[in-house]
């Protein structure tokens, strides 16, 4: 059995306790917050609608890509040795970047329901039916599963010439350049769907706020008021993860080239900023949701103190 080492974990030596305590708190923190959040949008009816189901949908969406990380993550800061074999760290890989594409697919379909909202509001219940947020959603996570799945097929048939990753989890692009063999085929395809996934979703939204813009420029100051508040969260979490996405991309290409922390913080910021900020913004932000997390925060305190009252 092929066994790849990860010795990004080699700057973590010395204080991996800390590291361990730290990343354990991130990602029971990053449970918690994501799973209130679908919890209050699948309870509550009146948050059927579909800016919720995709504010869930994305947030489910986070469970899936922290799981595919802090779970190995957390058993290698407590391992003497750090690594996988090479059909695991292929597995996790796969997973990594599902919940990258989807990402990127869902919070380009969060642009178009916005963009329907505040510029075709009489067509919204047209063009926005639950028939439409379902076919969007399955198209979010079935068409990179079939993309990553090809991928992974043409990887797991690469010759290995080297077994050490520089990195804490598993990457495509890193495991590429361990092969000794011809790798261009890979190299254009992983190119390929890294455009496919970022480049289309990028355009996408930049045209819809664009849009957005331009109606907001000609609306009352209340409307953009409001405008601004359900749309700079989604704005400010797509920026964010396209920065990152491509900073990992060209750090393949430059592998050893940029100082080693950089690396480092910058290949885990996908996997602890927008999965942790993320139900924080849009349960604070949209008054709908923290309204909601009110009232069963409510409930729960009155149906603690209701045997005490009666007791007395």
């Amino acid at each position: 059995m092929t066994y790849l080492t990860l010795e990004g974990h080699v700057e973590l030596e010395k204080y991996r306790y800390v590291y361990f305590i730290a990343c354990l708190i991130v990602y029971l923190l990053t449970i918690c917050f994501n799973s209130v959040v679908i919890f209050i949008i699948c309870k509550n009816k009146c948050l059927h609608e579909p800016m919720y189901i995709f504010i869930a949908a994305l947030l489910c969406n986070s469970l899936f890509g922290t799981t595919a990380l802090y779970p190995k993550l957390l058993s290698d800061l407590l391992s003497e040795r750090q690594g996988a074999s090479y059909e695991d760290c292929l597995f996790q890989s796969f997973f990594i970047h599902i919940y990258a594409a989807a990402e990127f697919a869902l919070l380009s379909a969060m642009a178009y329901d916005r963009y329907v909202s505040i510029c075709k509001p009489l067509q919204y219940a047209a063009l926005v039916k639950m028939s439409t947020v379902k076919k969007l959603l399955f198209c979010c996570w079935f068409v990179p599963s079939c993309e990553t799945g090809v991928g992974m097929i043409l990887k797991y048939q690469l010759k290995l010439c080297d077994f050490k990753i520089n990195r804490i989890y598993c990457n495509t692009g890193a495991i590429v350049k361990l092969s000794c063999g011809d790798t261009s085929v890979k190299t254009f395809y992983g190119m390929v769907i890294f455009c496919v996934a970022v480049f289309p979703p990028v355009i996408f939204v930049i045209l819809s706020y664009v849009g957005i813009l331009e109606v907001c420029l000609r609306s009352s100051k209340d409307c953009r008021r409001k405008a601004l508040q359900t749309c700079f969260p989604h704005l400010f979490i797509f920026t964010s993860f396209t920065v990152t996405s491509c900073f990992e991309v060209i750090n393949n290409r430059l592998e050893g080239k940029m100082p080693h922390i950089v690396t480092m913080i910058m290949s885990v910021e996908n996997f602890v900023i927008p999965p942790l900020i993320n139900p924080i913004i849009y349960g604070l932000k949209l008054q709908e949701i923290w309204n909601s997390i009110k009232k069963l925060i409510w409930k729960r305190k009155m149906h603690h103190f209701s045997p005490m009252t009666h007791g007395g």
